[in-house]
Order: C-alpha cells, then sequence, then structure tokens
C-alpha cells in the first residue's frame, strides 16, 4: 500500500452519502501532503449487466449504476468505499458527461480477489466500449471517502 492523502468532493453525492469533504478543486489537485488514505495499485476487469451471472443488483442489494459501481474483494478494500479511479477521469458516461473518477464499492465478484477490481460499465456488452482504452493491468485506485445507504443513480 502506498501512502497518500485525497482531498476532495463527490459532486453526485448528497449530503451525508459520503464522508470526503467538500472541495471545488480538479481531482488531479486533490493530493494533500499530510494524513494517510489507503492506495492501492491493482488490476482491473469490466463487468456489464447481461452477462451470465451478472443481475442488476449489486451485493448490498442495491442497484447496478453504469461507470459509478465497483466491485471489490471486501477483504481489500471493504464495500462502501468511495474510490478515485485517476485513469477513469473523462471517461464517457452513459448521460454523454464526462467521468470524474469516482466509484463506489458496493458489489463483490467470485473471481474478484486481492489486488483485483471489477468496473460496471452498464446493461450489454456495448457498453464496455468506452472503458476499452483503460489499461486495466494498472488501475491506482485512492481511497476517497465512504457512502451510507445506496449508490445514487
Amino acid at each position: 500500500m502506498i501512502a497518500v492523502a485525497v482531498i476532495g468532493f463527490a459532486p453526485w453525492a448528497e449530503a451525508g452519502d459520503a464522508t470526503v469533504s467538500n472541495s471545488a478543486k480538479a481531482p488531479t489537485e486533490r493530493v494533500a501532503q499530510a494524513g494517510f488514505v489507503p492506495t492501492w495499485l491493482m488490476k482491473a476487469t469490466l463487468y456489464h449487466g447481461g452477462a451470465k451471472g451478472v443481475g442488476n443488483r449489486d451485493s448490498l442489494g442495491c442497484r447496478t449504476v453504469p461507470m459509478r459501481t465497483l466491485a471489490v474483494d471486501p477483504t481489500v478494500i471493504p464495500r462502501r468505499t468511495i474510490v478515485f479511479i485517476a485513469e477513469t477521469v473523462g471517461l464517457p458516461l452513459p448521460n454523454g458527461g464526462k467521468h470524474d473518477g469516482y466509484w463506489y464499492a458496493s458489489d463483490t465478484g467470485g473471481a474478484i480477489k486481492g489486488k483485483r477490481i471489477d468496473l460496471f460499465t452498464g446493461e450489454g456488452s456495448r457498453s464496455m466500449k468506452g472503458a476499452g482504452g483503460l489499461n486495466l493491468k494498472k488501475i491506482t485506485v485512492v481511497k476517497a471517502g465512504a457512502f451510507k445507504g445506496c449508490p445514487k443513480q
């Protein structure tokens, strides 16, 4: 694990949803000098709704959110953690916007063990196209906070 402090916000979270501080700084400016925030170098895979064994609910019982739901090994990254993945900043979102790099660790998977994550891209294999340019062999995951309830749709 690498020690880094991240101070930022999740613009899609409502008050009380996340325990991250509110800041108007760009994601690359959110790295602070002091404190300790867990950071992991991981391998990633993509998954989509409609694939064998993939439903429309995560392991918390919440609806999966395209380009926000993250499957993790809960012994490495606890469920209900908000993470920042710099490599995903700027990826296309289903609503036409650009990704801000924040993901909800709300799902698990049988093949997700150790330092491996699975990014939910949406419904159908075509949803994976927008994330196709990611280097899935080396993803930097930084803990940015925690959330209560279900991720925002």
